[in-house]
């Protein structure tokens, strides 16, 4: 076991580290739960590598896990694995603070689990958190007036989208308590000058939130790109109208059982292993 104050790799571990595919699986070896929700999560880091939406290994999706002897417990990303190439038995089991809470040759990154770990001990309907830094969502990040009402992806998740201000990189503790009351009881953060969040109740919820929020925000730069003086944008009484007719795609058992199996499917094809 590591704790968070040892768990920054130094340049041996990362010179050591083993390829995802040649660790030892974990299936049979944990629970039937921790082992369904591993291979839940190492598929959405695949998934979100097929989108596009990583920045070499430098940002996080979390997995909350069943509690173990009454105490937390989170799945992170080992820091140096890519995210297409992430797998259930190289994910990495922590608490609430950041501390290791199994044997694995990986580390993690303390320091990108300070915004999930706000949002999973304020949030406990964050089952997943999804955090990523695409030059479309980080363009947005920056405007002032962040997500308009250009577009039907817009207005699906305008409602719901939060907004937090730039407080440098996320290494403050004392950050937390400031996304936690920026985030409130939506379940999409725009970070200012940093990237986009999604939250969920499972990993599929997440990633379809994200994927609504991400081609949100990549519409919106192309329209920008021709000038915003021939843009229309949609009042709120129309987003309003768009977000009661799409909200049941976030309801659990609709959306997520509409699009994860598909999902899935395609991983199975284009990028096999996550389940190893």
């Amino acid at each position: 076991m590591k704790d968070a104050a040892t768990a920054m790799p130094t340049a041996m571990d990362i010179k050591d580290m083993p390829d995802p595919m040649d660790m030892p699986s974990l299936k049979g070896k944990v629970s039937e739960e921790e082992w369904a929700l591993r291979c839940q999560l190492a598929a959405t880091y695949r998934l979100c590598a097929m989108h596009g939406w990583t920045d070499l290994v430098f940002t996080h999706i979390s997995a909350r896990l069943p509690d173990e002897d009454g105490a937390e417990r989170f799945l992170i990303n080992p820091y140096g694995v890519m995210f297409d190439e992430m797998t259930a038995s190289s994910l990495v089991k922590i608490d609430l603070e950041g501390k290791i809470c199994q044997d694995t040759p990986y580390n993690i990154n303390p320091a990108g689990f300070t915004i999930h770990s706000a949002i999973h001990a304020a949030r406990h309907d964050a089952g997943c958190v999804i955090h990523v830094h695409t030059p479309y969502g980080v363009a947005v990040s920056v405007q002032n007036g962040g997500l308009r009402r250009y577009t039907q992806f817009s207005m699906i998740v305008n409602n719901d989208l939060a907004y937090h201000d730039y407080e440098g990189i996320a290494l403050e503790l004392d950050e937390r308590e400031r996304i936690v009351n920026d985030l409130g009881d939506k379940s999409l953060l725009m970070l200012r000058n940093h990237g986009t969040l999604t939250l969920g109740p499972n990993c599929a919820i997440a990633f379809l939130r994200m994927y609504f929020l991400e081609n949100a925000c990549k519409t919106q730069i192309f329209a920008q790109a021709a000038g915003t003086e021939n843009l229309h944008e949609e009042d709120q009484a129309m987003a309003d109208t768009v977000q009661a007719q799409a909200g049941g795609a976030f309801t659990p058992g609709y959306g997520d059982n509409l699009i994860w199996p598909g999902l899935m499917r395609k991983l199975k094809r284009t990028n096999p292993g996550f389940d190893h």
